[in-house]
């Protein structure tokens, strides 16, 4: 009657019940980690309210605040408000849950309830649609949590929705011994929409797997939550107006690179940068929108977004891309190469970007600083470099990306900015960014601060003997700039000069290409030969030579060797030549797609049987992409497979003689848009 799901957890950690409040929490703020089609919730008041003495609930309200910092306000009006009104519209009409729910009595009398108010933000939520909210009632004495869906009537009231009230609870049986159900008490009426409210059948699987998962973990990231900087429901609005806008990009995309992942992904960062700016002119009581500069600004697409929403400033990349060209005159981009330095400071502009800058990314917090007082920035970092080049590794508890994290973030401090963290939500696993908008000193402490950038940067400098300058790493605070600065002689604490560090190495202008793709073709065709032939004569001799079009029980699939294996059979001048690519043979057998399968460091032949099947689950763009390049190259198989190749002519994307070959659709759409 009305069980969704329940769960037995054994808990040999003590985690317990501590544990099952905080995955709690992690559903009531982040819900998106579970549910894909919500893109967050917010979280718009939460406080005490109290229990009467018979249990029914009572219309107090204490310790409310809003959904932003504990330093706000508290808020009662709206929490109290619904407090008082649903008491009276639960199905017991009396202030009390119906079963199977567990009641609020807990021991003794006016007992404390915890109340949240929150809205759930879909994707892609069609413009006024009402919000979803919820108020979620925890009593920490009874381990339960109930959450009264409401919606509002024509009188802009709020009233609960009945058929979607739900209960989550934990209960000890004994020892380590503890179980966590669900329960619903109209499961018959349970109302589906499919995205806030998922089937009771996914509350009482997905949902409940996940909080017995989340219960007893005793793990914390080392990272910040989502978003955490800026308001949810602001950026999912936001970002669906954005995304609607800026979707036709992927269609003409002229890069080489993947257009869904680049095109949302900097849809996503604008986004985040837009409400970022938005609070921060409500804050300083601005109306002018910021200004900005994007150092190391790639395909441009962010800075395009950016001035079309308004906002006044330039990209500047090392090399120009064929995107540039569609852009049009109102988006600002430059070709230059940047060497930190007097002679780059941006004095005028508000806000510096480093999105994936690479070899500039530890120099944005730096520039920002030393171009003016009020100078911000925002930085992504993606590649690890230290001023100089490749960043090298000084600690071994954490991992390389964190370490990273941590000295980009130092940087930020010695430059006397209060740095803070944010997680963004896009396509990437480098998602972690840093904000300085704040400085930690006085405008007339500036050349001090400057100073001790000096001495910060001189420890960094490439030669063996300033590893031996003692700097703790593992802290943001004004202190560790300080103590980064204090074990500095005082012979490197110079003025800057024209540029900060001779060593620093901009990137080329014109990028070297070093993927195998420059090698010459009968190199490539004959170590693909030779690889080949390798498989294959390692492998049984049970084939029907000849047979083209293939046999699905002899037709020869090759043995499996490791790469090791294969370079043994390679001569010395054919690996030499591969050595000064990157990634080597490995990189030269992936190119060649058609005929091998790299994976796990090993390889073998491809059987495009198997490929027809999977082929049927490739997103849209990436089918339109295959149908326009279908017969457009030879088929290897057919001209070297002993046993020809496995498909028939109709059912190869590869042409089986000269006679099938047709022109690339896709050449054709690119000529078209030139």
């Amino acid at each position: 009657m009305g069980l969704a799901g329940t769960a037995a957890v054994r808990d040999g950690g003590a985690a317990l019940p501590h544990g099952f409040w905080a995955a709690v929490r992690v559903w009531l703020e982040k819900p998106q980690v579970l549910n894909r089609r919500l893109c967050g919730a917010a979280v718009e008041a939460e406080g005490t309210v109290m229990l009467g003495e018979d249990g029914e609930a009572a219309s107090s309200v204490a310790a409310v605040r809003g959904g932003g910092s504990d330093e706000e306000p508290a808020v009662p009006t709206e929490l109290g408000w619904l407090w008082t009104e649903v008491q009276g519209q639960l199905p017991a009409r009396d202030g009390r849950l119906p079963p199977p729910l567990t009641p609020w009595s807990g021991p003794g009398h006016g007992s404390e309830l915890r109340a949240v108010l929150r809205t759930l933000l879909p994707r892609g939520r069609p413009v006024g649609s009402p919000p979803a909210r919820e108020l979620s009632v925890q009593d920490v004495s009874n381990g339960t949590v109930t959450f009264l869906p409401l919606e509002e009537n024509n009188e802009g009231k709020y009233q609960i929705k009945k058929c979607n009230i739900y209960q989550i609870q934990l209960k000890h049986i004994k020892d380590e011994e503890w179980s966590i159900s669900i329960v619903a008490p109209f499961p018959e009426d349970w109302f589906a929409d499919g995205i806030a409210y998922p089937k009771l059948a996914w509350l009482g699987n997905k949902l409940l797997s996940k909080l017995v998962k989340w219960s007893v973990e005793q793990k914390s990231s080392e990272f910040k939550s989502t978003l955490s900087l800026i308001s949810v429901a602001k950026y999912s609005q936001v970002y669906q107006e954005l995304k609607e806008k800026y979707r036709d990009m992927v269609k003409v995309w002229p890069e080489v690179t993947d257009p869904e992942k680049f095109v949302y992904e900097d849809v996503a960062i604008a986004t985040y940068l837009l409400v970022l700016w938005e609070e921060e002119r409500k804050e300083k009581g601005l109306t002018k929108k910021q200004s900005f500069v994007d150092l190391g600004c790639g395909n441009g697409l962010l800075v395009h977004i950016l001035n079309n929403e308004g906002h006044p400033g330039r990209g500047i990349d090392v090399r120009r891309r064929k995107i540039w060209d569609m852009y049009g005159a109102g988006t600002h981009l430059e070709e230059s190469t940047i060497v930190p330095g007097d002679t780059h400071l941006f004095p005028e502009t508000d806000w510096l970007i480093g999105n994936h800058s690479d070899e500039l990314t530890p120099w944005i917090p730096v520039i920002a600083a030393r171009s003016s007082y009020w100078c911000c920035y925002f930085v992504l970092p993606c590649c690890f470099f230290d001023f100089h080049g490749k960043y090298s590794r000084r600690q071994s508890r954490k991992t390389q990306y964190r370490e990273y994290l941590d000295f980009v973030a130092q940087v930020g401090a010695v430059c006397g900015f209060q740095v803070e963290e944010d997680c963004l939500r896009i396509p990437s696993t480098k998602r972690v960014s840093f904000v300085g908008k704040t400085r930690t000193y006085p405008p007339p402490e500036h050349a001090l601060v400057d100073k001790q950038i000096t001495q910060y940067i001189n420890t960094r400098q490439p030669q063996p003997r300033d590893r031996r300058v003692g700097v703790n790493y593992s802290d943001h605070s004004d202190g560790l700039c300080k103590e980064a600065t204090s074990e500095l002689p005082e012979k490197q604490a110079e003025p800057a000069g024209t540029v900060w560090m001779p060593a620093f190495q901009p990137r080329e202008k014109v990028e070297q290409v070093r993927n195998c793709a420059s090698l010459p073709r009968d190199f490539v065709d004959d170590v693909v030969l030779s690889v080949a032939n390798l498989l294959l004569h390692a492998a049984p001799q049970n084939s029907s030579s000849g047979m083209h079009g293939g046999s699905t029980d002899s037709w020869n699939q090759g043995e499996c060797l490791s790469l090791k294996e294969v370079a043994e059979h390679l001569t010395k001048e054919t690996l030499k030549r591969l050595k000064n690519e990157y990634g080597g043979l490995q990189t030269l057998l992936k190119n060649n797609h058609q005929v091998f399968e790299v994976l796990n460091g090993r390889v073998h032949i491809r059987d495009w049987r198997k490929e027809k099947a999977a082929g049927r689950a490739q997103p849209e763009v990436k089918r339109r992409l295959s149908a326009g390049a279908l017969k457009t190259r030879l088929c290897w198989f057919f001209i070297h497979h002993p046993d020809g190749c496995s498909l028939p002519s109709e059912s190869c994307p590869y042409a089986h003689g000269t006679e099938e070959l047709r022109q690339s659709q896709i050449i054709k759409k690119k000529k078209h848009l030139q």
